[in-house]
């Protein structure tokens, strides 16, 4: 999240004035983040967060925010889109897509414990059940088709050793997701974006998960992996935490079972989440958009987790 489109107080209380959501008491930009503007907005309604879409069409959204809707009637924490009189769920400010939804109690946690890592493991996979009969399909929007694409552009812009790391991990992704084992894999709608600081707990107790605007259809392994790489991992090191990826992956499991395809095919999907996020974090780094309030990730870490994942780094 973050600014790159500036609306006045007047514009956002006309907006929410004609969803019904009342006058705005306050309206604060989101700094974190990196691919929409977000704004915190208070009203005699309630607390929401409004978002407008910077990179996402109208046409490509209806996936993200009805997937959104589906969990949420089915009990999900997640944000809940708000309606228009018209039961539109999709609206228009400033000539961008945008969405309403409400602001979810909570703060989301620096240092997880494996309380946290049971909780997200939990969350994720009654996720995956409560999402397998959700009738939409889109393919996860940064996986091998993005990766093809921005490789080769950001290569331009990095070292030899990273784009000999870059291309001999491309190469072994491609290898995996043709053999007999991946296309195995269960598969169906994934966060693909589950790190800490898209999950809000109250002390505790797991009352949100947000930014669903990576979602996908792919393996649900893809998105246990990008979990353990982010809660389960020692951040200075990037060694993976083997207590906290025993809870995190005993609670998913008391949900739903893992298959034996899933098992023998972990350290590799552990790979490909380390490399998306790293690739990515590259081309924000190199490519930047232009933005009123944006901080970029530093894609070292995903590089330096990467390398210890192939086995480089002890």
């Amino acid at each position: 999240m973050a600014v790159y489109t500036e609306l006045s107080v007047d514009e956002v209380a006309a907006f929410f004035w004609a969803l019904g959501l009342g006058k705005p008491h306050t309206v604060r930009g989101i700094t974190t983040g990196i691919e929409n503007t977000n704004y915190f907005v208070d009203t005699e309604t309630g607390e929401y967060v409004l978002t407008l879409f910077e990179r996402l069409t109208f046409e490509q959204l209806p996936f993200y925010l009805h997937l959104m809707k589906h969990l949420a009637t089915r009990g999900m924490p997640v944000p809940n889109p708000v309606a228009s009189g018209s039961c539109q769920i999709l609206h228009a400010l400033r000539g961008r897509p945008a969405v309403v939804v409400n602001r979810l109690a909570g703060e989301s946690v620096t240092a997880a414990t494996e309380v946290h890592c049971r909780s997200v493991g939990e969350v994720l996979a009654l996720m995956h059940v409560a999402g397998s009969d959700y009738p939409r399909h889109q393919v996860n929007p940064r996986g091998f088709e993005w990766w093809d694409k921005v490789a080769p552009v950001v290569s331009r812009c990095i070292s030899d050793g990273q784009r000999s790391l870059l291309s001999s991990e491309l190469a072994f992704q491609k290898q995996i997701a043709a053999s007999p084992s991946y296309k195995q894999l269960p598969k169906g709608p994934v966060h693909a974006d589950l790190f800490r600081d898209n999950v809000l707990f109250d002390g505790e107790c797991l009352t949100g998960v947000l930014d669903f605007y990576f979602a996908g259809c792919d393996a649900f392994l893809f998105d246990i992996a990008v979990c353990l790489n982010d809660w389960c991992v020692e951040g200075c090191t990037g060694r993976q935490h083997d207590e906290l990826a025993a809870a995190f992956l005993g609670r998913y499991e008391s949900v739903r079972a893992l298959t034996p395809a899933e098992r023998s095919l972990l350290p590799a999907m552990q790979r490909a989440g380390a490399f998306r996020f790293w690739l990515s974090r590259l081309w924000d780094l190199h490519l930047p958009r232009e933005a009123a309030l944006l901080n970029a990730h530093d894609p070292s870490h995903f590089e330096r987790l990467l390398r210890v994942l192939r086995g480089e780094i002890a």
